[in-house]
């Protein structure tokens, strides 16, 4: 089923590079809501004109199509998703936990998902053996060797884009310590940073840091660890075996479920279920 014919028949479309943290962090919202939808996997480079064409005001994925509209930027979409389908809940009740989850997706989103990002591409961007399967994963050989054979050129257009240098990596990698320092001190007795469920505030922090725990729940294939550049492996490890690294194992083990994501076969049936009885919400398999 085509992405419009999908959005027609009431499906959300999902944009999405497979890596991206953002895109992991909606994702895992449409999954913890049980909301079926399709997700339309876009090349590096080529997702910027797609997502600039959809929305007129973003330039990069997640893009959610939904209800007519195309809408960017992970927190503006799972705000429209809670609102349309705000069970189970992703945002508290009580106004002033709702405003400390807010502010923590804030602070992960800003201070921490763009160091991430530059601090990883720094370290595979020169091993195109590497990235371009995560790039293309699920797609035809003329796709990947399409990709492959332009890949200096979106290498050299990367770096430029996301200011990526010896210099702005190693100071991702401090800003990276200092997200996950921060992780670690707002975790609460509860294990969940705000109140005593999860939410957007958990939801964040865990999909942003995914590279780090590298949870077997994450729905895409990353790099093995015996082929990640040393320096790096040896930078993630000691990450992943801090308090921090473990919580955002455990927020996927309890937390993020299975795919609600529709095959094109399942489409059709999903959109005449939704005309007949708005799904359950709730009815979540076991976190």
């Amino acid at each position: 089923m085509s992405a419009a014919l999908a959005e027609s028949r009431g499906v959300p479309v999902l944009w999405q590079l497979q890596i991206s943290h953002y895109v992991e962090k909606v994702r895992w919202a449409l999954d913890y809501k049980r909301i079926p939808h399709i997700r339309r996997t876009l090349l590096p480079g080529l997702h910027v004109v797609k997502a600039k064409r959809l929305t007129g005001d973003t330039s990069t994925v997640p893009v959610l199509t939904i209800d007519g509209r195309s809408i960017g930027d992970s927190t503006r979409i799972i705000a429209a998703v809670d609102e349309r389908w705000p069970q189970p809940q992703l945002y508290p009740e009580d106004p002033a936990q709702r405003r400390r989850a807010l502010e923590l997706e804030e602070f992960f989103d800003e201070e921490l998902g763009p160091h991430i990002r530059r601090a990883f591409y720094h370290e595979l961007l020169p091993h195109p053996e590497l990235v371009v399967p995560l790039f293309t994963h699920g797609q035809p050989a003329v796709t990947r060797d399409a990709l492959r054979a332009g890949f200096p050129m979106l290498r050299v257009a990367m770096r430029r884009r996301l200011e990526i240098s010896d210099e702005s990596a190693a100071h991702s990698r401090a800003k990276m310590v200092a997200a996950l320092d921060r992780l670690e001190r707002e975790i609460s007795a509860s294990g969940y940073l705000v109140g005593d469920s999860f939410t957007v505030a958990d939801l964040t922090a865990a999909a942003l840091f995914y590279g780090v725990a590298r949870p077997p729940e994450f729905p895409y294939p990353m790099v093995a660890v015996d082929d990640l550049p040393d320096s790096w492996r040896e930078f993630h490890g000691s990450l992943a075996q801090r308090p921090g690294g473990q919580w955002v194992a455990q927020m996927y083990r309890r937390h993020r479920g299975q795919s609600a994501e529709l095959t094109p076969a399942e489409a059709p049936v999903a959109s005449r279920a939704r005309t007949q009885t708005r799904p359950d919400p709730t009815a979540t398999t076991s976190r």
